[in-house]
C-alpha cells in the first residue's frame, strides 16, 4: 500500500483521538512525559492546537500551558486590554505566542511597518535593550496617533514584552507540528507498520529498542 505522506487528512480522527489519549511514544517532538500529559489535559482536535503545543512546550511559555488549556475549554473568561487585540489573539485564547503575533499587535495598533515590526522582534528576541527602548517610544507614539490612550498603549506594552521574549516563530512550530501529525497518523492508522520502522530505525540503540518493544507490547504487537 503506497502513502502519499504529504496529502493525508489533516482532520483524521484516529490520528487525534492518538493525540488525547497522549498516545505519542515515537511520534515526532511529542514523545516526551510532559508533552503527553499536556495533550491528554488539552484534547486536541485539530491541528492548530499541536503548533501551539510545540511552541508551548519549551522553557519560559510552559508555564501558559494551563492558561491555553483552559482557553481551549472555555474555562477562563478572556479579556482583551482593546478590541484590536481580539482578532490577532483569539485563536491562542489571548496568548501573543507567535513572533508573528506581537509583529501584527504593532503593526495594527501602532501603524508599524512590517519591516520595523521585525526590528522589534529582533530586539525582543535578541534582548537587545536600547533597541527594545526605542520601540517602546515608537509604539507609544505610533497608538497615540491611532487614537489609543497612552495609559492603555503603556499597559498593551508591559504585557506583551515579556510574552514576546518567549514567542516562537509559527512557520516553524507548523512545521514540526506538521511531522508531528504525519508520524502520528501512521501510528494510529498503520500501527505494526510504524512500530516495525521504529524498531528498524533505532536498531543500534539497545536501551530505546527495549523500550519500544514495551511499547508494542503495549499495542498488542507481537515482536517475534
Amino acid at each position: 500500500k503506497k502513502i502519499d505522506i504529504e496529502n493525508i487528512p489533516l482532520d483524521d480522527k484516529k490520528t487525534f483521538k492518538l493525540f488525547q489519549a497522549g498516545d505519542c511514544i515515537g511520534v515526532f517532538q511529542l514523545e516526551s512525559d510532559g508533552m503527553r500529559r499536556y495533550l491528554k489535559q488539552l484534547k486536541p482536535t485539530e491541528l492548530e492546537d499541536i503548533i501551539a503545543m510545540v511552541a508551548l512546550y519549551r522553557p519560559g511559555p510552559m508555564q501558559f500551558i494551563p492558561d491555553f488549556i483552559a482557553g481551549k475549554h472555555k474555562k477562563k473568561r478572556i479579556e482583551y486590554l482593546h478590541p484590536k487585540l481580539k482578532p490577532i489573539l483569539e485563536p491562542t485564547y489571548n496568548i501573543p505566542l507567535y513572533q508573528e503575533q506581537v509583529m501584527k499587535i504593532v503593526q495594527e495598533l501602532a501603524s508599524f511597518t512590517l519591516s520595523e515590526a521585525d526590528i522589534l522582534r529582533k530586539a525582543i528576541g535578541k534582548k537587545i535593550r536600547k533597541l527594545l527602548m526605542a520601540q517602546k517610544e515608537k509604539f507609544i507614539q505610533g497608538a497615540k496617533k491611532n487614537g489609543i490612550e497612552e495609559n492603555i498603549s503603556q499597559k498593551i506594552w508591559y504585557w506583551i514584552e515579556p510574552f514576546a521574549r518567549y514567542s516562537f516563530n509559527k512557520s516553524h512550530s507548523a512545521c514540526y507540528a506538521l511531522i508531528a501529525y504525519q508520524t502520528a497518523y501512521l501510528k494510529a492508522n498503520f500501527p505494526v507498520e510504524f512500530m516495525a520502522s521504529l524498531l528498524t530505525s533505532e536498531k543500534a540503540d539497545v536501551e530505546r529498542i527495549g523500550f519500544l518493544i514495551s511499547e508494542c507490547k503495549k499495542m498488542g504487537i507481537t515482536v517475534l
